[in-house]
């Protein structure tokens, strides 16, 4: 069955394209909360940096325990700091994905009415 230009035009613009955006947003979000491993970050917050541990060893050596013991410490502080200002710039991107999807689809949705309203004001100034 043949459609007019108009009606195809229509669909489209208001329909098929919107849902495509949608699409595409999800994708984004989806992607750049993957790439940051939010949930994998929150699960190791406190484990240590880059795996460096030492271990106790055998025995009990007072000296060494202090040692080793302050050194896990410092490395399981030193991985939940990096982690944390990975998590708060990976929900930041997030923040700033989420907005711009906003814009850009409502922006998309606003368009024709943009083009009618600068027709409407350039004969304005035209006449």
């Amino acid at each position: 069955m043949e459609q007019s230009i108009v009606f195809q035009f229509i669909v489209w613009y208001f329909f098929e394209t919107p849902k495509e955006i949608l699409k595409t947003w999800r994708n984004f979000l989806l992607f750049n909360f993957n790439y940051f491993s939010i949930p994998l970050l929150l699960k190791t917050l406190f484990s240590h940096w880059r795996k460096y541990k030492y271990s106790y060893g055998r025995g009990f050596d007072i000296h060494r325990y202090f040692d080793t013991f302050s050194f896990n410490i410092i490395s399981r502080g030193i991985g939940a700091v990096v982690r944390i200002f990975v998590i708060i710039a990976g929900i930041v991107c997030e923040i700033l994905v989420l907005i711009l999807g906003a814009i850009i689809f409502i922006g998309w949705l606003m368009l024709p009415v943009f083009l009618i309203l600068g027709f409407y004001y350039g004969l304005k100034i035209l006449l």
